[in-house]
């Protein structure tokens, strides 16, 4: 039989994808003789199975049976024995973390008799009676599906009758009616009793634990971190430990280092007399971490202790969850924490000078993702210090980053504003799982009550969103979409305003953001070596340093411009991977493309193409100087021609007013006439690239003269250009065979002109899918592919990325037919195996044959490990992405040569 328990005792933090993270780390824990409560995990194959088949695998129910016997033989207590009750909490934890995504019941095991048991045990009434409600709410939100709104306006209620505005202020007789009170809320939302027998209050929750896997949140979350949907969830049964026993007990979240920034020293949230979910819910408000040494100076040695020992056996920053029952100990979860973008690459450099790490390990822990976080803009401090902007409040600086956008207090109007284009903050009290949607859909979330350590600031550390928590001062007021700052000033829902989640400050109106200096470090503004440079800078510079040694991909920049082309070298590009021409030919040019398409006669053609040809080779020319030394591949025309027309309704309406006012309108006329006939129902498979060259006589051999004989400007000049010609939209080797030829006789034409020998490599975009699939025939004409991914997906999918995009790729994404847009992230199933394919053959029939990509999936951390894993030479993608793609290259190749 298939072993579907296992005792905390029994496992190790090596094995989470069966114990899940939650499950091995009290594992790993308790082999360390920390002080973890008892209990056992069931697996995440129970739970695969579960939601597979509807039921629990065989032997499940049998393996639990044993282990709770286990259990409360080892505790001395059976679960809610009247006199003497054990009391058990159900949690999930998933292979990766999932931060209050699925779901939790604490207090299993109290009933109406094991109550009275518990509060004569703990010699504490009110302890005893607001754990049980608090198992009735989380229950029968969690379990039984109700409301959870409900619950808490029942505790409203009861304090506005008791005249008090906290928890605590409740009495004995308060939470005794509180939970009559939600015992008819779950009669009334269920039609039945709330269930009193123990086992089956912990099946249920088992199965509700279990079931919160496919929960919409989970689902989301999982979409948005990459998380594949098929791992399941692990559930742990602990035995309770209580925070919520008095002044004399408490529970906390701490971290090892501060998640926010990454500086050294331990950070975090206690609260006195709780329980743990309500450090997380933020739902009152925590002191911090240190305020522990003067509560409990015991407690806190030895916390700190502990401390010290996960952070030195897992080498990483700890996140922990701890629980104080009457001045004792508990370790109730450990786990490697989330983490800031500039936490991230600060603490990889830390542990790597204390000798915990090795550079190799560091860069691991950086991602790409992140890298681009440093590079987003932040506020201008002279404009903040101005009197023009205005603050507001301040809060915690649970999440850094600047944050404009219009204020609003729902999910719903955060994600439905959000999708008509407008940038959002929301704006809540505090955040909840449920709200994950609409933290995904804002610029930035601010929240008046939690600590760093509550829902919002680690879910939004997570997404690397800014987020400002625990702004007290401001009263947020959700029902009636508005906020109010301290002088009275009233925020309503849809007035801009501003958060620093750096400095923790919130500002109305919107306030202008500069460069962030990671982005100057890599502009060559701020020198590494220099007092200008912080920490967080130096650090970067490591890790870019070590990562160009490291990888074996080069990394180019899509540029079409000596500006852009500039920009890209200074950001560490080693040529451009895309040049486009098409934007040459645009605004005052456009009047010489139109007098080519409309020519009626090769001399016409060829008088527009010489008028051209002047231009284009002074673009070639400053381009080719920009990167002086580095390859520069530029792409021939590739649109269609009816792009560089004016708009046909547009057109016609101007014919057709100057028809009835009887104006002159011959050239309109014969552009209206030339749109027609050029006009096609797909564009994108239509006359555009190589059919251009093929069609369009001189077209492509006025391209290639320019390049070349910009080439032989910058040779005169003591340059030393390195131009590479490459064909668009190849699908047969005929069409390149007659299209190179083309160019090599114009590249010899050239040479002979200037005395020079010119030998520039000539090959081809792979964007089709039969040209990946015939990639052995193509690479006998071709000196070099670059894979064109955006049309690739396109043609391979079927779809027309402009239309998709805006129709049905959200429902596809809601609805998990995909992760992520393949757009964003290559489709490594069926775009990447016509790439590894095309890979292959074209290495086999051309051994030196050079090949690269220059999509936009060139700066995707996870495509760039894609193509470095079916070898290709370089990737090439926007300049800003630059960094990125050569940090990720860097972390593909995992060594150093």
């Amino acid at each position: 039989m298939a072993k579907y328990v296992y005792t905390f005792a029994e496992g190790n933090k090596d094995m989470k994808d069966l114990l899940g993270g939650k499950g091995a780390n009290l594992a790993e824990m308790t082999n360390l003789g920390l002080p973890v409560p008892p209990g056992f995990t069931i697996t995440t194959e129970a739970c695969r199975h579960y939601l597979d088949h509807g039921s629990m695998p065989d032997g499940l129910d049998e393996q639990i049976e044993t282990h709770l016997v286990r259990l409360e033989k080892e505790m001395g207590r059976g679960l809610g024995r009247p006199d003497d009750p054990l009391l058990v909490s159900v949690r999930s934890g998933a292979r990766f973390s999932m931060p209050g995504m699925m779901e939790t019941v604490l207090n299993i095991g109290l009933n109406d008799e094991s109550v009275l048991g518990l509060a004569e045990r703990s010699g504490d009434e009110r302890f005893a009676w607001d754990s049980y409600r608090r198992l009735i709410q989380m229950f029968g939100k969690t379990v039984q599906d109700i409301d959870g709104d409900l619950f808490e306006e029942a505790i409203e209620e009861a304090k506005k009758a008791k005249g008090v505005t906290d928890d605590l202020h409740l009495d004995t007789d308060d939470l005794r009616r509180l939970v009559d009170r939600f015992k008819e809320i779950v009669a009334d939302r269920t039609g039945g009793p709330f269930p009193t027998d123990p086992r089956e209050q912990m099946i249920r929750a088992v199965r509700a634990v279990f079931e919160s896997w496919n929960a919409p949140r989970a689902a989301l979350y999982r979409r948005q971190e990459r998380i594949p949907a098929d791992l399941g969830t692990a559930v742990n049964i602990c035995s309770m430990v209580f925070g919520n026993l008095g002044m004399d007990s408490g529970t906390g979240v701490a971290f090892t280092r501060d998640p926010a920034t990454g500086r050294t020293g331990a950070y975090g949230d206690y609260l006195q007399n709780a329980q743990g979910e309500d450090v997380v819910a933020g739902v009152r408000n925590t002191v911090p971490l240190t305020d522990l040494e003067r509560i409990d100076a015991h407690s806190h040695e030895e916390l700190m202790g502990i401390m010290n020992t996960l952070e030195n056996h897992y080498r990483d920053l700890c996140d922990i969850e701890f629980t104080i029952e009457r001045g004792k100990l508990w370790m109730l979860q450990t786990r490697v924490g989330k983490r800031t973008a500039a936490a991230a690459f600060r603490i990889a450099d830390q542990l790597v000078e204390q000798g915990m790490i090795t550079l190799d390990e560091a860069v691991q822990r950086v991602t790409g993702d992140q890298l681009a976080q440093l590079m987003f803009p932040r506020f201008d401090e002279e404009a903040t210090s101005g009197d023009d902007v205005h603050p507001l409040g301040r809060g915690m600086n649970a999440s850094p980053g600047a944050a404009v956008g219009k204020a609003v207090f729902d999910s719903y109007t955060a994600v439905k504003w959000s999708r008509s284009g407008e940038r959002v903050i929301l704006c809540r009290r505090e955040t909840n799982p449920d709200d994950l949607e609409g933290m995904i859909a804002a610029e930035g979330i601010l929240t008046s009550r939690g600590g760093k350590t509550s829902h919002a600031a680690v879910v939004a550390r997570g997404m690397g969103k800014t987020c400002v928590c625990g702004a007290e001062e401001l009263d947020i007021d959700t029902k009636n979409r508005r906020m109010t700052a301290p002088g009275g000033e009233v925020v309503e829902e849809g007035d801009v305003i501003s958060i620093d989640g750096t400095s923790g400050l919130v500002y109305l109106g919107e306030v202008p953001v500069v460069d962030s200096p990671v982005v100057r470090y890599f502009e060559g503004e701020i020198d590494p070596a220099s007092d200008q440079a912080d920490d967080l800078v130096r650090s970067v510079d490591r890790m870019m340093h070590y990562v160009d040694a490291a990888r074996r991909m080069y990394v180019r920049a899509n540029a079409d411009t000596p500006e852009d082309a500039a920009r890209a070298r200074r950001m560490g590009a080693q040529g451009i991977g895309l040049c486009r021409t098409e934007h040459m030919f645009l605004g005052d040019r456009r009047p010489l493309v139109e007098r080519l398409i409309l020519a009626d006669t090769p001399e016409e053609q060829r008088e527009s193409l010489s008028a051209l040809l002047p231009l284009q080779r002074e673009d070639f020319g400053g381009i080719l100087e920009a990167m002086d030394g580095l390859p520069v591949t530029v792409r021939l025309l590739d649109p269609p021609l009816h792009e560089f027309l004016p708009d046909i309704t547009e057109l016609s309406v101007r014919v057709a007013v100057a028809e009835a006012r009887g104006e002159d309108h011959e050239n309109d006329l014969r552009v209206l006439q030339a749109v027609h006939r050029l006009h096609e129902q797909n564009p994108m498979l239509g006359l555009r690239g190589v059919r251009l060259g093929l069609v369009v006589p001189g077209l492509f051999t006025m391209q290639v003269r320019a390049i070349a004989e910009a080439a032989v400007d910058r040779l005169r000049a003591g340059g030393r250009p390195r131009p590479e010609i490459m064909i668009p939209l190849v699908g047969t080797v005929q069409e390149l065979e007659i299209i190179k030829d083309d160019a090599q006789r114009v590249l010899r034409e050239v040479g002979e002109e200037a005395g020079l020998e010119l030998e520039l490599p000539v090959g081809t975009m792979i964007e089709l899918p039969r040209a990946a699939l015939t990639a052995g025939q193509i690479a006998e004409n071709a000196e070099f592919f670059s894979f064109g991914t955006n049309d690739l997906t396109q043609t391979v999918w079927g779809f027309s990325r402009d239309d998709v995009e805006a129709s049905f790729f959200s429902a596809y994404l809601e609805k998990g037919v995909f992760g992520v847009s393949p757009f964003e992230s290559l489709d490594v199933d069926g775009v990447g195996r016509l790439v590894r394919i095309a890979a292959e053959e074209g290495r086999a029939a051309r051994p030196d044959i050079k090949l690269g990509v220059c999509g936009e999936h060139g700066g995707d951390p996870a495509s760039v490990h894609f193509f470095h894993k079916v070898g290709l030479d370089y990737v090439s993608c926007s300049p800003f992405r630059v960094p990125v793609a050569r940090l990720e290259a860097g972390r593909a190749a995992g060594l150093p040569r």
